[in-house]
């Protein structure tokens, strides 16, 4: 069994690979103040019970690969691998691990990693040119070109920070519920704030696909569409130029990275 871990600066996402199938995930909070004692009592908690593995911490897993957008989470996870994975294999995504991406930007070790991950379970997946939509904490564009390089990309507000930020900072508004409205014209103050926020973000990632599928290939519908991340399935319907939609692109990409450096070291 392969542990995949994605951290992002909201959440954790964790994926358990048989082979190349996922057979089980779990999503949590990332807590920048854990230790690396409580992150294994948690994983432990997570994974003890599961039938595929055993009831001791470790027990089942004979391979972990890691990305971390949070430098701080990224060192305790470092630590939980050393003390409580010693004998297992990991992989923790940083300059210097193989990727299979060739990175085109200016200066490649500003990319964050996951990035790079979700671009590799792209090409892998779809082949290029493609884009990857992935709506997490910022909503990030990623630019693949027909050769499988990352060319660069797009980097927006997330939509629950938009949220956020609009209660905030509006003295008549408030936090909604991230859901479609019964109309794009709004009859009240909680639809409308809905409607902006849902076919704003749509219309968004269209505009922002659509230019990107011109500088990327000569006949933009070659170009695909792939959109990850948590709050996905919130534009999927509204959105006119997402061709895809995969939930565990960056944990596919993790499993391929670990693949790829693991089998040149053993």
């Amino acid at each position: 069994m392969l542990l995949t871990i994605d951290v992002g600066n909201t959440h954790t996402v964790l994926g358990l690979f048989d082979g190349e199938d996922i057979v089980e995930h779990w999503r949590i909070s990332t807590d920048q103040r854990r230790t690396a004692d409580e992150i294994a009592v948690l994983l432990n908690g997570l994974m003890g019970m599961h039938p595929l593995l055993g009831e001791e911490l470790g027990d089942g897993i004979d391979g972990i690969a890691i990305c971390s957008t949070v430098p701080s989470v990224l060192h305790e996870m470092r630590e939980v691998t050393r003390r409580y994975y010693g004998d297992v294999p990991a992989v923790l995504v940083e300059p210097g691990v193989k990727t299979g991406i060739p990175v085109l930007t200016d200066n490649p070790k500003e990319v964050g990693s996951d990035r790079v991950i979700n671009s590799a379970a792209a090409v892998h997946l779809y082949g290029g040119p493609c884009i990857v939509v992935d709506f997490g904490t910022a909503t990030t564009f990623d630019a693949v070109t027909a050769r499988g390089e990352y060319a660069g990309g797009a980097i927006a507000p997330g939509i629950e920070i938009s949220v956020d930020a609009l209660g905030a900072r509006g003295a008549q508004l408030r936090k909604v519920e991230l859901t479609r409205p019964r109309s794009v014209i709004g009859k009240n103050t909680i639809e409308a704030m809905q409607s902006g926020i849902l076919y704003g973000f749509a219309g968004q990632v269209d505009g922002v696909a659509e230019r990107m599928a011109r500088e990327l290939a000569d006949d933009p519908d070659d170009v695909t569409v792939i959109a990850t991340g948590g709050l996905a399935t919130l534009v999927l319907g509204e959105s006119t130029t997402i061709d895809v939609h995969e939930p565990w692109l960056t944990l596919i990409g993790l499993r391929l990275v670990y693949e790829r450096n693991v089998a040149t070291t053993t």
